[in-house]
């Protein structure tokens, strides 16, 4: 009996093959809602490092625990402004590079 031979796939090529290619509207999309993603949770460990609740950072920055509560779940509704907000109520730094091409933009 033949074994068969397991195919390796990276998630470059499961991204390209399932979501739709870098540059198409479903793939921008995609990683739009993931770098989401990633900031929501990255808002609810930094306000967990500072033992707040949802509602102690809400009252820091002039919104309801309901607001934090879906900025941690997904942050896609969130403006620059709001983001900002939060991060400095949790004393923490924040960071946004731009990229144009090959170059990035810096603001000082």
């Amino acid at each position: 009996m033949a074994t068969k031979e397991m195919r390796k796939t990276s998630l470059a090529d499961m991204k390209d093959r399932y979501i739709g290619k870098e540059g198409t509207a479903e793939r921008d999309g995609y990683e739009y809602e993931l770098k989401m993603e990633v900031l929501g949770k990255m808002i609810k460990a930094a306000r967990k490092e500072r033992n707040l609740t949802q509602e102690q950072l809400g009252k820091l920055i002039g919104v309801q625990k309901s607001q934090i509560s879906k900025l941690e779940s997904s942050a896609n509704s969130a403006t620059i402004d709001t983001i900002m907000k939060v991060f400095k109520a949790l004393k923490a730094e924040i960071n946004f590079h731009v990229k144009m091409e090959d170059d990035f933009i810096k603001l000082v």
